[in-house]
């Protein structure tokens, strides 16, 4: 029996939450027990109606999508950097060509130190020569666009508030059962949180949830509509527990960011005005009149102010990321700091590998077959738990040694030790194939 990966895909049906009800379904699984939503006899006969699903996806983010792509868009941060191993994922899943004619690769990078006026210029070699995988800047919006476009309009279901999700035996097997705001309730024989760094799907599986890495983040787009004029390279400062940089997207936009040290809970307000003005006149201000502009320009619809948060990589390494027919992928599962671009890169990843052992069994058996998820969920999570974790760790380490200023310990671990060795070999991790979808 063949099937192609589009028929793959028309049998997976998305769960998607937006607006509040995503921030209303984490607050009730995480203090409610699952029981208390619906009393026994009412569930059994909500049970006896209970529709059937081959596979419920939790959550619209990229590996959301990219796992059972979707026309509704979750698109909180206007741009992300995709590297050569988001490339292979995106070509495995029959999108890239959509995105590589619309964004330039970057071919170099420049670091300031901002304490010391020294720059750093970093290359960013394709992976084997091959331009077309090279790492480029691309819209977040045009990268859901792009995996969304793949998927019927019948595969979501919009605006559902999930109340309650909990485990039942069906022939033998494990099955989840999914309750919902509106009284639907339904079954699923594979259940993948694609929910983000809060997950509730996490939660479930008992994952430890993500801790503060002492840094916040600004994210924007800046929009010149007579053009910015600038060469399609990164450019970065650091120092004083402060990291800025920036690099077009286009002839017109740009897309930059801004992290700093606070403490927790210190962040300013999440109006999009007092975002810009805080980082022009207090926490920038010192910065090149260059980066400075580029903020001023900023789309105020596109900024955003959020903690950094991760996962403790030996709560990943030792953690639950899959129990029965239920497992996690994205942030879900390895929340990581932006440091090395990789949070949406390795997202993409998850989705090829996952949808490679449930598409086989599903080709293998002609139908899902409950006992044979175990087996392939297990694999999936195998294959990604060192990987993720090992990128976790890196991403950490390389925000934390670039953050701080100039002294001289730091200053040598940062410019002979980290970029003089770790740099490179960390880039080396964004070189890497995840596989193809053969099915």
């Amino acid at each position: 029996m063949s099937i192609t990966f589009q028929q793959f895909h028309s049998f997976t049906w998305l769960l998607l939450l937006i607006g509040s009800n995503i921030k209303a379904s984490y607050w009730l699984l995480a203090f409610l027990p699952t029981s208390s939503y619906i009393l026994p006899r009412e569930r059994e006969r909500r049970s006896m109606m209970a529709r059937v699903e081959d596979v419920v996806i939790v959550g619209a983010g990229i590996a959301g999508l990219a796992t059972a792509k979707s026309d509704g868009l979750r698109t909180t941060g206007a741009a992300l950097t995709l590297f050569p191993n988001a490339w292979c994922a995106l070509d495995a899943l029959g999108v890239s060509h959509h995105l590589t004619s619309l964004y330039a690769t970057i071919k170099k990078g420049y670091v300031t130190n901002i304490d010391t006026g020294e720059i750093k210029q970093i290359s960013f070699p394709a992976s084997n020569g091959n331009d077309l995988v090279g790492p480029r800047s691309v819209h977040r919006k045009a990268l859901l666009k792009a995996l969304a476009d793949e998927l019927p309009p019948n595969a979501i279901r919009f605006a559902s508030k999930l109340t309650a999700i909990e485990t039942q035996e069906h022939e033998g097997s494990s099955i989840s059962v999914i309750h919902l705001g509106d009284g639907t309730i339904i079954k699923a024989k594979v259940l993948i949180g694609c929910d983000g760094i809060h997950s509730v799907v996490a939660r479930l599986l008992g994952l430890a949830e993500p801790v503060y890495a002492g840094r916040s983040g600004v994210r924007g787009l800046a929009v010149f509509p007579q053009g910015h004029g600038l060469d399609n390279n990164v450019q970065q400062y650091g120092g004083l527990n402060r990291r800025a940089g920036f690099v077009p997207l286009n002839d017109k936009e740009i897309y930059w960011f801004f992290i700093i040290c606070l403490a927790k809970g210190a962040d300013p307000s999440n109006d999009p005005e007092v975002i810009k003005r805080e980082v022009i006149e207090k926490y920038a201000k010192d910065l090149p009149p260059i980066y400075l502009d580029v903020v001023r320009h900023s789309d105020l619809s596109t900024l955003s102010w959020a903690p950094l948060m991760f996962r403790y990589p030996w709560h990943v390494v030792f953690g639950n990321l899959g129990k029965q027919n239920i497992t996690v992928a994205g942030d879900a599962m390895h929340p990581m700091t932006p440091d090395l671009g990789q949070g949406g890169c390795v997202a993409l990843e998850d989705a090829v590998v996952l949808g490679r052992y449930i598409g086989t069994s599903f080709v293998q058996n002609g139908q899902i077959v409950p006992k044979e998820m175990v087996s392939a969920i297990g694999k999936y999570v195998e294959e990604r738990r060192w990987r993720v974790a090992l990128l976790i760790a890196g991403s950490y380490l390389s925000g934390w040694i670039q953050q701080p200023g100039s002294g001289g310990v730091m200053k040598f671990l940062r410019d002979t030790v980290f970029y003089g060795f770790i740099f490179h070999k960390l880039v080396k991790l964004s070189h890497y194939d995840c596989g193809k979808l053969d099915f």
